[in-house]
């Protein structure tokens, strides 16, 4: 209609002659009066169609395809990684709670975790403004990412938000009930995944106030977080019946190679999409995201090798994990030789918290959950202060080492403090009104068949 409107006025301002009553004006006047005329009106209609005029169909595209592969990562990668890690009578539970979770954490996200963690807000926490969406159309914007739409950044952002629980699932499993399971997934997700999504992206690193905190993927808001629930959690449900004692070996590796397969080229859309644009940016990330995975998964062989005298399969994919976990915080500021380092220092140290540290303190870390994600998480937080600098070799960050790993320390140290805190409470508070685990019979009967009602394989 404004354009209807504009047109009218040209239309009849630009035909304008002198009359016996009227003195004529001149050309050039007349032609101005014009022009100031459709200017005015088209004024009106500039903001409704800005928003839409900075969306790029590149940007876009890549975004839609990161969102994807992050979904990928939950459906099938990761259930697939922790099934085939898990005895064969608890296959299926492991599918049931990525699948639910990946369902329910969706519809959370819609109606209130996406407002609470990206729109304006408190101190801590957002507001409810964008509740169920509100507000936000095809050609909305952020304008932290004015090239792709806003719709986009919330589905994009959601798949954080559902796969972020998913990991520690493997912390409890063949455990847990799957009523429990779920209460601390909704709950933990409201009280723990959105404030630190809201400090570190939403507020750009202003986080228990720090200021400058780096985290281009999730090293604090993914990794840290699910790794120090996972602690929690198999500490206070408890050991599987027979652990240490009992060998509980991996009913299917092939299964978890296939995962872990899966989770690499996930972890593509989950760290370079997390630039928001396709271009050099995108690509380094991709690049040193690749890379890092790479010399973990060799490292972490090597180490193996060396102390066990065999190389295995699992210990390749546990490395590649590793170095996934590590490079996320700091793939946006690491050149190729700061992957190098920081997956060969993720597979050393994730290899000793999970053969030594777990063995030595008797938690039952299920499929190694803090090792691997948790300390990796925590590695790449603190080296990208380090290796991500423009004073080392490659390092592509505008700061200072020291005053900038003095931030992302206390960062990551309020992170796990915050996230153990919370889930201990978080569990404590369900216990009393559900159980927290199974019984031992239908432990040992298996979880397929005693929470669902089915088995995974049928001779």
């Amino acid at each position: 209609m404004k354009v209807n409107l504009a047109r009218f006025l040209l239309q009849t301002i630009a035909p304008i002659q002198p009359t016996m009553t009227q003195p004529s004006l001149p050309q050039g006047r007349r032609a101005s009066i014009g022009a100031a005329a459709a200017f005015a009106v088209f004024s009106l209609a500039a903001p409704a169609r800005a928003a839409e005029a900075t969306i790029q169909s590149g940007d876009t595209a890549w975004m839609l395809t990161s969102t994807a592969l992050v979904l990928f990562m939950m459906l099938p990668g990761l259930a697939l990684f922790y099934a085939g890690l898990v005895r064969a009578r608890n296959v299926l539970s492991i599918f049931m709670q990525c699948f639910v979770l990946t369902c329910a954490l969706s519809l959370l996200w819609m109606v209130c975790g996406y407002s609470l963690s990206f729109s304006d807000g408190g101190a801590f926490i957002g507001g409810l403004g964008k509740s169920f969406l509100a507000g936000i159309g095809t050609d909305s914007v952020r304008a932290d990412c004015p090239t792709i739409p806003e719709l986009l950044h919330c589905a994009y952002q959601m798949m954080f938000f559902l796969i972020t629980p998913g990991l520690f699932v493997g912390a409890f499993a063949e455990r847990m009930k799957f009523s429990a399971m779920l209460a601390f997934s909704l709950i933990w997700s409201l009280v723990v995944y959105v404030p630190c999504c809201y400090g570190v992206w939403h507020k750009a690193g202003e986080f228990f106030g720090l200021s400058g905190v780096i985290d281009l993927a999730g090293g604090i808001v993914v990794h840290i977080t699910a790794g120090m629930a996972a602690l929690v959690l198999c500490i206070v449900v408890g050991p599987r019946r027979g652990f240490p004692s009992v060998q509980m070996l991996p009913h299917n590796l092939p299964l978890t190679l296939v995962g872990a397969g899966m989770l690499w080229v996930g972890w593509f859309g989950f760290n370079a999409g997390s630039q928001l644009s396709a271009g050099g940016p995108a690509a380094m990330t991709l690049l040193v995201t690749h890379l890092s995975s790479c010399t973990a998964a060799l490292v972490w062989m090597a180490v193996e090798w060396r102390m066990l005298g065999k190389p295995s399969a699992l210990g390749v994919a546990t490395g590649c994990i590793a170095g996934l976990a590590a490079i996320t915080p700091a793939s946006g500021k690491v050149g190729p030789q700061g992957a190098l380092v920081i997956g060969a220092a993720s597979a050393l140290i994730c290899w000793f918290a999970c053969a030594k540290l777990k063995r030595k303190y008797g938690y039952d870390d299920s499929l190694d959950v803090f090792g691997v994600h948790g300390v990796g998480g925590l590695v790449g937080t603190i080296l990208v202060a380090v290796v991500g600098s423009k004073s080392f070799a490659g390092g592509l960050g505008d700061f200072a080492i020291l005053p900038q790993l003095g931030t992302q320390c206390l960062a990551a140290l309020y992170t796990a403090v915050f996230s153990g805190v919370a889930s201990w409470l978080i569990l404590k508070g369900i216990a009393l009104f559900v159980p927290l685990r199974v019984t031992a019979d239908e432990e040992t009967q298996g979880l397929d068949l005693a929470e669902h009602g089915e088995a995974a394989y049928n001779s």
